[in-house]
């Protein structure tokens, strides 16, 4: 399809970033940087020229909805979750992204999340979570030492979350592939492990982060397409990729979120990113469903 007439049919569609544009980005990591661990925080942050406007961020929801603004996105997920040993989080990351959020509740939303090997009860303290203000759950298995289905091994306190998510009608997203960090374990992103968790908590809402990228996509899809309450989000997938990755993606518009993963390391603008997905090949109202009415669903 020649440029011209996808813009056209873009513009038309109202899809194109424009004042009356509502993009959600469900991944995006504002998080208490001054807790990662300088290994990882040299990760992060190696090449990067923004650093000065990144720490305001990470401190300041003004300066983050100033950027927001500038890139042409309406609402954000701020993806937050403890991991002591890995990364450096707490569960006060809880606490920090829930306070962060209240400032504008309208096109802020907290995700937080639980680590059964280091809550006493994993069940309260996602209770503890949401009555601050949390309003979805990060599980990142390569990050936390831990398949996705590990309560089927003995890990109690992970079959709590679930179960506690599953009761408050609280998204969990799961980290789904790969990690470039030091010290991640990259095994446990395999995707089919979810598989479990969807038939054990058949009402819980689960969201596959990336997609199982970049080796699993596959499997990603299948679960997507299997479980009526299985969504994924295509963050951190180079947006002019996603169709040579998931080349059916149109098949499985209503259960995919896009997001950025911004400012991971690879992921230099919330605004070039967004530009490139919705320059995809793609129907027009597949990239109305990614783009803002399925965020709007999960998110509302």
């Amino acid at each position: 399809m020649p440029e011209g007439t996808r813009f056209s049919r873009l513009a038309r569609a109202g899809v194109l970033t424009s004042p009356g544009m509502q993009i959600t980005d469900v991944h995006i990591h504002v998080q208490p940087w001054w807790e990662l661990r300088p290994a990882i925080f040299d990760a992060m942050t190696r090449g990067r020229s923004d650093l000065d406007e990144l720490h305001r961020i990470m401190k300041s929801p003004a300066h983050l909805l100033r950027r927001l603004d500038a890139d042409g996105i309406a609402r954000a997920v701020l993806v937050n979750y403890p991991s002591p040993e890995q990364m450096g989080f707490t569960h006060d990351a809880n606490e920090y992204v829930a306070r962060y959020c209240a400032e504008a509740p309208d096109r802020l939303v907290a995700m937080g999340g639980v680590h059964p090997r280091f809550a006493e009860d994993a069940g309260a303290e996602v209770r503890r979570a949401v009555a601050t203000g949390v309003r979805a759950l990060k599980v990142h298995p390569p990050h936390m030492g831990f398949a996705a289905n590990a309560y089927l091994d003995g890990l109690d306190g992970l079959r709590a979350i679930y179960e506690e998510a599953q009761r408050l009608r609280v998204p969990v997203m799961i980290h789904t592939g790969t990690s470039i960090f030091p010290g991640a374990r990259s095994r446990l992103g395999e995707p089919m492990a979810v598989d479990d968790v969807a038939v054990d908590f058949p009402d819980l809402r689960i969201i596959l982060a990336h997609g199982g990228r970049p080796l699993w996509m596959e499997q990603a899809f299948f679960l997507v397409r299997r479980f009526p309450n299985v969504f994924m989000d295509v963050s951190s997938i180079p947006p002019r990729a996603v169709l040579r990755y998931f080349p059916r993606l149109a098949e499985i518009a209503d259960k995919v979120l896009y997001g950025s993963d911004w400012p991971s390391p690879g992921v230099r603008s919330m605004a070039a990113n967004a530009r490139d997905f919705q320059a995809l090949p793609l129907p027009a109202e597949a990239l109305v469903k990614m783009l803002e009415t399925n965020a709007r669903t999960l998110f509302p």
